[in-house]
């Protein structure tokens, strides 16, 4: 299993943060793995809602189905991905105020590789520390963005 957490703090409040995170076709701008999305349920996001999104991570693309697991609008942000081969992932937004109008945001990400312990090896032999950079990276748009 594979753990990245990070915090960014962004000079927008939490609904602006929430809103733009929480749009599936504004993905691009910020997430810096994303390729393409497939199939998003229309409307707005709510517990069940799902999507498939394409990433890329060192040069092997990857296909992610997601349902969002737990949803407080503003707030907080559960999802709940299937790559393949079984292989798993759980991400966490969390919003909350920070000085000045701003927001908090926390970003956790699980990833639990196939074929368990010798999955786990061979994902941290491929992967290393690349999953923490791109998060941080992609944070970094984030704010950017904000």
């Amino acid at each position: 299993m594979s753990v990245v957490e990070t915090t960014i703090d962004l000079g927008a409040p939490p609904q602006t943060v929430w809103d733009l995170v929480m749009d599936p076709h504004r993905l691009h701008e910020w997430v810096t793995i994303h390729r393409r999305l497939g199939h998003v349920d229309s409307g707005p996001p709510r517990r069940g809602f799902e999507m498939e999104q394409v990433i890329n991570l060192r040069g092997v693309t990857i296909k992610v189905s997601w349902t969002l697991a737990d949803c407080r609008p503003g707030e907080l942000a559960v999802w709940e991905g299937r790559g393949p081969a079984r292989s798993t992932a759980h991400t966490e937004y969390r919003l909350s105020p920070a000085g000045d109008g701003g927001t908090r945001f926390a970003y956790r990400n699980e990833f639990i590789a196939p074929l368990g312990p010798l999955g786990a090896a061979v994902s941290r032999a491929l992967v290393g520390g690349i999953p923490r950079r791109e998060a941080d990276r992609s944070l970094d748009r984030l704010q950017a963005l904000v």
